[in-house]
């Protein structure tokens, strides 16, 4: 059962002061806040996990209220209870009510939800699927995925490293590419700019020296935005037990919270993706309160961005 937890606004606690919000200004909505598997897992024990608060995967949610347009980031296992929660912050008439999905990479986390699009459920017509061209291959050449394709349920619309893809008069979503295990597609994250700000979503990356190679620094790109959702799904080493986090190679939040010095970039910065391991994920937690001292947040469900 997924908890409700309300509609937390969040405009003047984690939005930059100079953003200031209209009644039918665009906005970003945070959706999700897990790692791929959400919170508690599969074959989490019966115990407090399940009597808690549980996290959806990372996701978020885009809303233009003047044109009643609306737009997914990212087609997550929890697709069902997303679209949900979208519904509830802005209303749609249709069926499934959504103007486009953008996807990062072909991690199951991240793109499995499209299932519910298929003719088993909710059997959409051409719903937008932005995609990288390696994961729109991936998508028509594999089932089930494939058959979504060829009965029309969603349309492939292609992205390109760099390029905005301009979703209205107010609104534009720009992919970047980022090194991460690229088994099946690329990885991107997404800016997502409208009128008054922008809003960057990076929830999957390798060490951020990997992008340091490539020439991209991230303390460049988020100075590029007025809000930053990063890769979170860490707090530091060791917290995997019996399994090497080399094979898992996000950055640490420790690592991100030494490396980002400048308090301005640091207020900008929202931990995303958190995994059931990551006791920053818990408010009442040490590592959780030596983010919000430090001065980067974590991510809190249904929190918005004006854009």
């Amino acid at each position: 059962m997924i908890r409700p937890l309300g509609l937390l606004l969040c405009l003047a606690a984690c939005a930059p002061h100079s953003i200031t919000p209209t009644s039918d200004g665009p906005f970003v909505v945070v959706l999700g806040t897990g790692q791929d598997g959400g919170y508690p897992q599969a074959a989490t024990p019966p115990g407090a996990a399940w009597n808690g608060p549980q996290r959806t995967a990372a996701s978020l949610g885009i809303v233009d209220p003047a044109s009643g347009q609306r737009w997914l980031i990212e087609a997550t296992p929890d697709f069902r209870e997303q679209l949900h929660q979208l519904d509830l912050a802005a209303p749609s008439a249709g069926v499934p009510g959504l103007d486009g999905i953008f996807l990062t990479h072909a991690h199951v986390g991240h793109y499995a939800g499209l299932i519910h699009l298929g003719r088993e459920i909710i059997g959409a017509r051409d719903v937008p699927v932005y995609a990288m061209p390696r994961m729109a291959q991936f998508l028509t050449t594999n089932g089930p995925w494939s058959q979504l394709v060829q009965l029309n349920n969603i349309q492939l619309r292609p992205l390109t490293d760099g390029t905005p893809v301009r979703l209205n008069a107010r609104i534009t979503v720009t992919p970047i590419t980022v090194p991460h295990r690229d088994e099946f597609s690329e990885t991107v994250g997404f800016i997502i700019s409208g009128p008054a700000s922008s809003v960057l979503f990076l929830p999957d990356i390798d060490k951020w020296e990997k992008w340091d190679e490539r020439g991209t620094r991230i303390e460049e790109v988020i100075a590029r935005v007025d809000v930053a959702y990063i890769d979170g799904t860490f707090y530091a080493d060791g917290e995997v037990p019996g399994r090497a986090m080399s094979e898992i190679p996000h950055p640490f939040m420790a690592e991100t919270m030494q490396r980002i010095r400048d308090p301005a970039l640091r207020a900008k910065t929202r931990f995303i993706h958190l995994n059931r391991t990551n006791p920053a994920a818990f408010t009442n937690s040490a590592e959780h309160r030596a983010v919000t001292a430090a001065g980067f947040h974590v991510a809190r469900m249904l929190e918005r961005v004006p854009l």
